[in-house]
C-alpha cells in the first residue's frame, strides 16, 4: 500500500479494520455486516444530537470513522424529529433488510461499547445524556 507520509492517513485504514474486528468479535459478526451497524448508529447517534454535540463526538473519532460519521449528513436537519427509542432502532434495522437484525438493542449496545472503549469518557457521558431516558438504557 502506498504511504502519503502523513501518519494519521497511513494509519487510518488499519484502526477501522481494528474497530470492525472488535465489533465483529463482539457480536460474532463477519466484517461486511458489521461495518452496516457501526455506519448506520453512528449516523442515528449523529442525527439525534445537536450540530455542536453532533460535533464535538466526531472530533473524537479516527479520520476515517469520522467520515463514516459525516457521510451524507445535513446539518440544517439536526437533530431529527421524533427522536425516540423506537425510531432509533428503526433506523438501524432498515439497513438489515436481507438478513434481519435478530436483536436490535444488543447490537446498537456492542457499538457504543466499542465507542467507550475509543472515546473519552466525558464525551460518552455527554452523547449519553444528549439522548432521550430510553435510548441512554442502551448505553448500559
Amino acid at each position: 500500500m502506498a504511504t502519503t507520509g502523513n501518519s494519521t492517513l497511513d494509519h487510518a485504514p488499519q484502526v477501522v479494520a481494528e474497530w470492525l474486528n472488535e465489533l465483529s468479535e463482539d457480536l460474532s459478526w463477519d466484517s461486511p455486516r458489521a461495518f452496516v451497524l457501526l455506519r448506520e448508529t453512528l449516523h442515528v447517534v449523529r442525527d439525534f444530537l445537536t450540530v455542536d454535540e453532533a460535533a464535538d463526538l466526531a472530533a473524537q473519532l479516527p479520520v476515517l470513522v469520522r467520515g463514516i460519521y459525516y457521510e451524507g449528513w445535513v446539518p440544517s436537519k439536526a437533530p431529527i424529529k421524533p427522536r425516540n427509542k423506537k425510531d432509533f432502532l428503526k433506523r438501524i434495522e432498515s439497513q438489515f433488510q436481507k438478513k434481519p437484525l435478530e436483536d436490535s438493542e444488543r447490537a446498537v449496545a456492542a457499538v457504543f461499547d466499542l465507542l467507550r472503549r475509543h472515546i473519552s469518557w466525558g464525551e460518552i457521558q455527554q452523547v449519553k445524556h444528549a439522548m432521550r431516558g430510553p435510548i441512554q438504557g442502551l448505553w448500559e
